[in-house]
């Protein structure tokens, strides 16, 4: 195939390289003289260990540098072009596009009306800035996507460093596409690697890449935080209580999906009681652990944002009958302390929702001991699916996974499952 790409920083030069690696025909688009000089003599205009053998065998063989004059001969032969253009934020925090539309705009001029391209967005921009924006710039202009050109993004999660490893060994390839033929002509992009590519929808590649980036943040912000907690209390060596934590087998080499992933909020005996309790000890120290706050205050809220969620989904009629999928706070256990169902249970009982049942394979008996709920309890799981006119997951026990197919009634899962 034969891809243009805009722009050859970190992400461009990388991206160029890495399709030429794939066997293609690249065009790199700089407008930066010196960079583009110095890159077209075969050295990198910064470090990055990899990638300057990259350059080196694949220079004027099947990666060409260009400047804009060269464009229109680019565009012209180019299956998709890809935008690996700055976009920074200002003030108010927005990211910047105005970079990325005048390279659109630059394609536009010189694209051949009878060829089908798709213009891939690789430069990191907010979720739903293709669908709510992209794409009526371009049909502001008489195009049609899907018809007249595709557009797609392509998120990044290159390490800067580690630029070329993290392209040729990457974990996971993430399209967000507009059509299906756009995802066809992507997948022949990739079609040569061996990691698993993902077609999703346009949203959702770019929250891919803003979930990975926040995570991180949080991560590093959350750490900074814990540092100030230790100091502000005395008398706890910081980073010997770091590297301890770092031992422990939930992360060390082991999946991180059982805690970041979505549910309900966090329930059960140690959770909400630590986190408030190291809480109130750091403010009565005399600081204010705002990322502790949050996460309590978030978890707090959960259970009324996920009560509004199911009355969306299943209507005003406040008569039907509701059935609540797992009781205790998760699979594996019968412990229901601070459990999320009984939270999201009263506050659809506060909305008006009085019809409600509840199942559990193992925690009826405790939760009927630990709270006092006007709700039936039913003894087995194909009892509620007869009976229950909407089904609620709210705790993910694997014998839930087939409740789709045993009922054609409204199924809310609000713990991510299906």
């Amino acid at each position: 195939m034969v891809i243009t790409v805009f722009g050859l920083g970190f992400v461009g030069l990388t991206t160029s390289l890495g399709f030429a690696e794939y066997g293609h025909t690249v065009y790199g688009v700089e407008i930066g003289e010196e960079r583009l000089n110095t890159i077209r003599q075969g050295r990198l205009p910064f470090l990055e260990p990899g990638l300057d053998e990259a350059l080196t065998r694949h220079l004027n063989q099947r990666f060409f540098p260009i400047s804009g004059n060269q464009l229109a001969e680019a565009v012209s032969q180019s299956d998709c072009v890809y935008y690996c253009v700055g976009t920074p934020y200002g003030k108010d925090g927005q990211a910047d596009l105005t970079y990325l539309f005048n390279a659109i705009d630059q394609t536009l001029a010189v694209r051949p009306a009878d060829r089908y391209q798709v213009l891939v967005v690789k430069s990191t921009i907010p979720p739903s800035t293709t669908q709510e924006k992209v794409i009526p710039h371009l049909t502001a202009k008489g195009l049609h996507v899907g018809t007249d050109l595709g557009v797609a993004n392509n998120p990044e999660f290159l390490r800067e460093g580690h630029c070329w490893d993290d392209f040729i060994h990457a974990d996971r390839i993430v399209l967000g596409v507009s059509d299906d033929r756009s995802a066809e002509v992507l997948r022949q992009v990739y079609a040569t690697v061996k990691e698993p590519v993902f077609c999703v929808s346009l949203n959702t590649g770019e929250f891919i890449k803003y979930l990975s980036n926040t995570l991180l943040a949080t991560l590093i912000s959350y750490s900074n935080e814990m540092s100030i907690v230790a100091d502000t209390i005395g008398g706890i060596d910081t980073a010997e209580a770091f590297r301890i934590l770092h031992m422990d087998k939930r992360w060390g080499g082991a999946t991180m999906a059982s805690y970041v992933y979505p549910g309900c909020g966090y329930g059960g005996y140690c959770l909400p009681k630590d986190t408030n309790a190291l809480y109130a000890v750091t403010r009565t120290a005399g600081f204010d652990a705002q990322i502790l706050h949050h996460v309590i205050d978030t978890n707090d809220h959960m259970p009324q944002f996920i009560a509004q969620k199911i009355i969306r989904a299943i209507g005003d009629d406040k008569s039907q009958r509701i059935g609540i999928l797992g009781l205790s706070f998760k699979p594996g256990s019968d412990d229901v302390r601070d459990t999320p169902s009984a939270k999201i249970v009263k506050a659809l009982i506060e909305a008006g929702y009085t019809n409600l049942c509840g199942y559990d394979p193992v925690a009826i008996d405790e939760f009927r001991r630990h709270y006092d709920l006007p709700i039936d309890y039913i003894d087995t799981y194909d009892e509620i699916v007869s009976q229950a006119q909407a089904l609620v997951i709210t705790t993910a026990w694997p014998e839930f996974a087939d409740v789709r197919q045993r009922t054609d009634r409204p199924v809310i899962d609000c713990r991510y499952m299906l």
